[in-house]
């Protein structure tokens, strides 16, 4: 494979368990578990390539309204994935990240999550970003309740408040903006993941289901990404 300009933060909207696994006469539950597969090969190849953020929607805001046998399954299976994934994690230097609003997590998840991220927090490799709970628009209402409330002790900060500070108040405050957004599954929309973050992401759609993204999915989509001519709005000479 040629020299390829590797974007620094990828995130991947990982839809399709679901279709994986009625295509196969499968339960929803199966396509979830192949899903969680596919994301430890994924995040292996990322390290690999020497990619510095990768963040996976795991769940979103609006999966609260599933079925509640779902929902409790897959609040489960991250359970198990986090107890079993930790070693492995550390033995490849990934340090693992959460955001979203955890406190709607059930306190066995939010506590084997938490655990997790403890577990990892000196590793220097690439950082695992799980967005659980996650909504853009969410995201943004409460980090304006955020400055609200700092606006409030200081005046100040009000006038002086730009597009870098308001950031600040963002779950990814310390997280750069993902370069490349992988969708998988074939839909074209954004589904409320990184909605400010996103700005000037690259998007990627593909047709794979999740569960059938692999090493060779990814990389097609890098390659696509370095024929991007990334201008940010302004005219190249």
């Amino acid at each position: 494979m040629k020299p390829m300009n590797i974007p620094r933060h990828i995130g991947i909207i990982m839809d399709g368990n679901g279709r994986w696994a009625r295509q196969r006469g499968f339960p929803r539950t199966a396509g979830h578990r192949a899903g969680t597969d596919a994301t430890r090969k994924i995040v292996r190849t990322c390290g690999e390539l020497g990619i510095s953020y990768l963040t996976t929607y795991v769940f979103s805001a609006e999966n609260w309204g599933r079925p509640r046998i779902e929902v409790s399954m897959l609040m489960d299976l991250l359970v198990e994935m986090t107890k079993k994934e930790i070693a492995n994690l550390n033995a490849n230097n990934v340090r693992l990240r959460a955001i979203g609003d955890l406190s709607r997590l059930p306190p066995r998840t939010r506590e084997e999550l938490y655990n997790g991220i403890e577990a990892t927090k000196n590793n220097t490799g690439l950082t695992l970003v799980l967005a659980i709970s996650y909504g853009g628009r969410s995201e943004i209402v409460n980090a304006a309740k955020e400055f609200a409330r700092a606006a409030r002790e200081n005046p100040a900060l009000i006038e002086s408040l730009d597009e870098n500070s308001f950031s600040t108040y963002l779950y990814t405050k310390d997280i750069p903006d993902p370069e490349l957004i992988i969708r998988t599954g074939g839909d074209k929309r954004i589904s409320n993941f990184l909605l400010w973050q996103a700005a000037y992401a690259e998007l990627f759609i593909t047709d794979t289901l999740w569960p059938d993204f692999d090493r060779d999915n990814l990389i097609a989509a890098i390659e696509d990404f370095n024929k991007r001519d990334r201008r940010f709005g302004k005219v190249k000479e």
